[in-house]
């Protein structure tokens, strides 16, 4: 926002087209009873090409709240590595730079309040918050996050 360059506008363009032909696109929520909470985290270290920052994503799902949960809350990741960190009791010299969230998370787990779970990328549905992805990909996303096309559901 910055400094704005071409490239930018032309996202920003991609963003509007998009936006302009899925007008009744929206996110449709529904009462099904469950009272899990589920959670899909995905992160893209370094993936930008002009200033090398990182982008994560994630996206929670809750439903009724005001209850004490029966079980941790499950977390799902793409990454076997971050997974083995967070469950390995040894802090290595090598994984110091992520000292503070490996931390925060393994008393998470030792708390039973969360628990990591690997999900392969194909269901990773934060992916689409942290990189590009194939049409299919994306469409498939939006269908498993409950996102629809209202104009469509009244058919």
């Amino acid at each position: 926002m910055h400094s704005p360059s071409v490239s930018h506008r032309n996202a920003v363009n991609r963003i509007l087209r998009y936006l302009k032909s899925t007008p009744g696109k929206g996110l449709m929520f529904s009462k099904n009873g469950d009272l899990e909470v589920v959670g899909y985290t995905d992160a893209d270290w370094a993936g930008s090409i002009t200033d090398r920052r990182s982008t994560s994503g994630y996206f929670t799902f809750v439903e009724e709240l005001g209850f004490k949960p029966e079980k941790p809350m499950e977390l799902h990741c793409d990454n076997k590595s971050a997974i083995d960190i967070a469950h390995n009791p040894i802090q290595h010299d090598r994984t110091k730079h992520v000292e503070v969230d490996r931390h925060f998370i393994k008393e998470k787990i030792e708390k039973k309040i969360i628990r990591l779970s690997f999900v392969k990328s194909e269901n990773q549905l934060a992916d689409i918050l942290t990189k590009a992805v194939y049409g299919r990909v994306f469409h498939d996303s939006l269908t498993k996050l409950g996102i629809g096309d209202i104009y469509a559901l009244e058919c």
